[in-house]
């Protein structure tokens, strides 16, 4: 879109039709490991045009030339792409090279010394090239195993275990993964085993220890499913919307997203959820909407958090809320991020140690609210709905959706939203 920001309105406040939604980025981004490792055994059905995809498949093509005696490192950058970072970490560490792996300033904040710790006790030549714990990384790729068994912290991010069991079935020794502590966005890490399984890659996983053995892909096409998390934004806008009634295809019940949490989420928004043939139908039916919220866990599905906590203030609905605690460090702090924006309309979200509590008695009806994104997609996209409700929003630094939803404007112009 190459603008500074953007003005939305829904002159309509209607919504209805077919909204056909990207590949999902995190099921793309894993098929793309599996792919590099599995060769051309392992095809890939409708992946996502989502950047973050797009950068990790470059890296992997620009990994897959490097030469091995190479002594001056290729440099791969992936910008702000979090999931490229930590899986290209592991990767590249098993191939066989000479790189210096880097991102945005941002990426150089958000840790990743949980998953160095744990490719060096494997025996990965992987080395700090800033401040230590973070980003940028020199890895001499390839290594020979020292171990076969490594400890990692579960409650984090799951970015991290993924990562290292997309690599296990490469390593001579396999993997035995044991997860310390709580496990947080297990619908993650069950995609990425069950991923690897669509390829023939068998595991066991009993009690907190994950093992895959050395093997190697079978024939296979995997294909990636429509993505839950872009879905999510279409829930808040029918929620606000006056009357709305969706078709999003390809959605499947039985998904391996984790993010199909926001079924259950929203029908305490007044959204209506029905799977029929070919896809999910989603509509507004605000007469049935409960009294009061639940307490929202979103330890499984963070990636949500923004979109529905959002959505309850535009809505003047007070919700609490947990398992945000990975949220901080993401594309950018997403709490303190929340706290600021929603304060632009009166809404407050309040910390109780590990619960949030959302606060509507103050909210107004802005005439002109103008939301920061922070270089975070989905701080764009969990604003954009309230186009639904104010009479106009502004979002700053638009193109940042592209990190995962590149038609999301589109796909607004699609649904009677006025761009300007």
């Amino acid at each position: 879109m190459g603008t500074d920001a953007i003005k939305l309105t829904h002159p309509s406040k209607l919504l209805s039709g077919t909204v056909a939604l990207t590949g999902s980025k995190s099921e793309s981004n894993r098929a793309l490991i599996i792919q590099a490792l599995g060769g051309d055994h392992v095809n890939i059905a409708n992946l996502s045009s989502a950047d973050d995809t797009i950068t990790l498949h470059g890296a992997l093509e620009a990994a897959a030339v490097t030469a091995a005696s190479a002594e001056a490192p290729t440099t791969i950058d992936v910008g702000p792409a979090g999931t490229a970072m930590r899986f290209l970490t592991a990767y590249l560490a098993i191939t066989p090279g000479n790189f210096l792996l880097t991102g945005s300033e941002r990426m150089k904040q958000r840790p990743i010394g949980i998953l160095v710790d744990a490719l060096r006790t494997l025996g990965a030549g992987v080395q700090y090239a800033g401040a230590p714990g973070y980003p940028p990384l020199a890895i001499r790729g390839g290594f020979d195993q020292q171990t076969d068994t490594v400890r990692v912290q579960g409650n984090v991010s799951s970015q991290y275990l993924s990562a290292l069991l997309l690599v296990a079935p490469a390593l001579p020794r396999g993997l035995s993964l044991q997860i310390e502590g709580e496990l947080t966005s297990r619908p993650y890490l069950t995609m990425t085993l069950d991923m690897l399984s669509e390829a023939g890659i068998h595991h066991e996983w009993q009690g907190d220890v994950i093992h895959i053995a050395p093997q190697k892909a079978q024939p296979c096409t995997i294909t990636v499913e429509p993505d839950w998390s872009a879905a999510s934004y279409w829930y808040a806008m029918v929620a606000l919307a006056d009357e709305a009634n969706l078709f999003l295809p390809n959605l499947k019940r039985s998904s391996l997203q984790g993010d199909t949490a926001i079924v259950d989420i929203m029908s305490h928004f007044g959204v209506a959820s029905s799977f029929e043939r070919g896809g999910l139908r989603i509509q507004k039916v605000a007469g049935n909407m409960p009294e009061s919220v639940p307490l929202l866990d979103f330890k499984e599905c963070p990636d949500l958090a923004q979109t529905v906590v959002v959505c309850a203030a535009a809505l003047r609905r007070n919700a609490s809320f947990t398992g945000l605690h990975t949220l901080r460090i993401k594309e950018t702090d997403r709490i303190a991020a929340l706290q600021k924006e929603l304060g632009k309309f009166g809404a407050t979200l309040i910390e109780d140690g590990a619960v949030y509590h959302l606060q509507t008695e103050g909210v107004y009806h802005a005439e002109h609210l103008v939301i920061d994104t922070y270089e975070d997609h989905r701080m764009a996209m969990a604003f954009a709905p309230l186009g639904m409700v104010f009479p106009q929003v502004q979002i700053n630094e638009p193109d940042v959706v592209g990190k995962s939803y590149p038609d999301f404007w589109k796909h607004l112009k699609q649904q009677g939203f006025v761009i300007s």
